[in-house]
């Protein structure tokens, strides 16, 4: 199972090799160009769904680290309000996706 830098004893000391991860990081940035690529094609809302549901996903993963479990609706409806998102077109876009 992955751990985490902090489980590590020596994980104040952290180093790392950058030829050893320079491939993976150039492989990573790649894909990332890809996929702003291929979101530029989408139109807005889509784009807003996507963003809104990438940081609602961190959100509760970060805090699930610390051992704290939040509502996934009302940290999506949080952010949704912080970055003035049209959560009901949002919301539409979600209905539709489930029935495709």
């Amino acid at each position: 199972m992955a751990r985490y830098i902090y489980e590590y004893d020596n994980w104040p000391t952290f180093t790392w090799n950058d030829e050893t991860i320079i491939v993976t990081l150039g492989k990573v940035r790649h894909l990332q160009g890809k996929i702003f690529g291929q979101m530029s094609a989408l139109g807005f809302s889509i784009k807003e769904e996507t963003i809104l549901s990438t940081l609602t996903l961190d959100v509760l993963k970060s805090s699930e680290i610390e051992g704290e479990f939040l509502n996934h609706e009302q940290v999506r409806s949080s952010i949704a309000k912080d970055l003035d998102l049209n959560t009901q077109v949002l919301s539409t876009l979600i209905g539709m996706s489930k029935v495709l």
